[in-house]
């Protein structure tokens, strides 16, 4: 078996680390081509020692000095580049034959896109490109022949309980409904008068998965299950109405599809995310990931509930940019961005995500998402006028 090429985007962070401990138990498979990361630069040299990348791309010059620097300490001979056009290079160098799209936030639309359009295949981590650039970004992966392979554990899971066919259409292959699962996260239960007190710290401590701050904040605001609903969209061409959201606070069902028979074929595990990152590698095969067995014994019972959409608003408002369409959900999506980052510096609080969130969906209305450019400048718009009202204390 010849070996296949990857390259990291994001590899500092929890999903990037996750793909490395993957290839790192089948070095007779894969070959790290192209790791990045931001400005974290110890992580990133010790994977660069380990795996030696032909490149290696941060955030900016100077601290892609830094990284030179050191690797040449170590005598690795990985290429240092820096920017967004490093990124690009990066997500298409000869060789990639995989990308893993990990990097957070609306960062890795641009690299992400790339690696569609040079026929790559595309896992992806990054819910938001297909929130932002939906319809821009699968006719990209069907018009160069990509490969797109979800790695959210939801979606990874949702892939995993379609036919095959699945492409011709769902309700042509008898799927009823999809049940995106989600946690509830650590505020399912706290009483709606005490979240305004709510500490970032309390925010990212999810209950069972282990991941970044900013999406740890989405999990508690049900913001990133709302951004997920738009990504299955996309992901499996399903109208709003045909996904609903399901409260399952043990995060073993990872998602389910509901079929017309009244079937309902689920994917179960542990949260670990090298069950999804190992499938998509593999896919149609399956690989050991390092992840122990389920024990439904010890598991016992599970649980489901319907979401609440007053105390999860942000969870409402990714359903109603959806169906506004256009630019809308990149709208929303970059006020979220801006809001979450607000919050975790305590200039806003955890009720203030939402409300900036829907004042900023509001006050600007939604364009065509014709272009590229149509994306970026909608989402431009949306962070100045969310910084706008975060300036003025609109929000407490």
């Amino acid at each position: 078996m010849s070996l296949q090429g990857i390259t990291v985007l994001g590899a500092t962070g929890s999903i990037g680390q996750s793909t490395l401990d993957v290839v790192r138990r089948h070095p007779d498979r894969y070959q790290v081509v192209a790791l990045t990361a931001h400005r974290q630069i110890e992580p990133l040299v010790a994977d660069c020692v380990e795996f030696k990348p032909l490149l290696a791309v941060v955030g900016d010059a100077a601290t892609a000095d830094v990284l030179a620097t050191r690797l040449a300490e170590h005598g690795v001979r990985t290429e240092v580049a820096w920017g967004e056009k490093a990124l690009v290079q990066a997500a298409t160098l000869p060789g990639a034959d995989m990308v893993m799209a990990a990097i957070v936030g609306a960062a890795g639309l641009a690299p992400t896109l790339a690696a569609a359009q040079a026929g790559r295949r595309v896992l992806l981590a990054n819910k938001e490109v297909l929130v932002m650039a939906g319809e821009l970004f699968m006719h990209a992966v069907r018009e160069h022949g990509a490969m797109l392979l979800p790695v959210d554990s939801e979606h990874n899971a949702i892939f995993q309980s379609l036919p095959a066919d699945f492409p011709r259409g769902l309700t042509a292959c008898g799927v009823q409904k999809i049940l995106l699962t989600a946690s509830g996260g650590p505020f399912r239960n706290t009483a709606l008068a005490d979240l305004s007190q709510v500490t970032p710290e309390q925010a990212c401590a999810h209950p069972n998965w282990s991941m970044g701050r900013k999406i740890s904040v989405d999990s508690a605001t049900m913001m990133n299950k709302g951004l997920e609903v738009i990504e299955a969209r996309w992901l499996f061409d399903a109208e709003p109405d045909l996904i609903q959201v399901v409260v399952h606070p043990q995060s073993v069902i990872h998602s389910a599809v509901q079929y017309v028979d009244g079937s309902v074929v689920a994917q179960l595990g542990n949260p670990d995310m090298r069950t999804p990152i190992a499938y998509a590698m593999s896919w149609p095969e399956r690989i050991e990931a390092g992840v122990a067995p389920l024990d439904l014994f010890k598991i016992a019972h599970l649980d489901f509930y319907q979401p609440d959409f007053v105390r999860f608003r942000c969870l409402q408002l990714a359903y109603d940019a959806l169906r506004e369409g256009g630019t809308a959900p990149a709208i929303l999506n970059a006020a979220n961005e801006i809001a979450v980052a607000s919050f975790l510096v305590g200039e806003l609080s955890f009720l203030g995500i939402a409300q900036l969130n829907e004042a900023v969906l509001a006050a600007l209305p939604a364009g065509p998402e014709g272009s590229l450019e149509d994306v970026s400048a909608a989402d431009g718009a949306a962070r100045r006028l969310a910084q706008q009202m975060i300036r003025e204390k609109r929000f407490a």
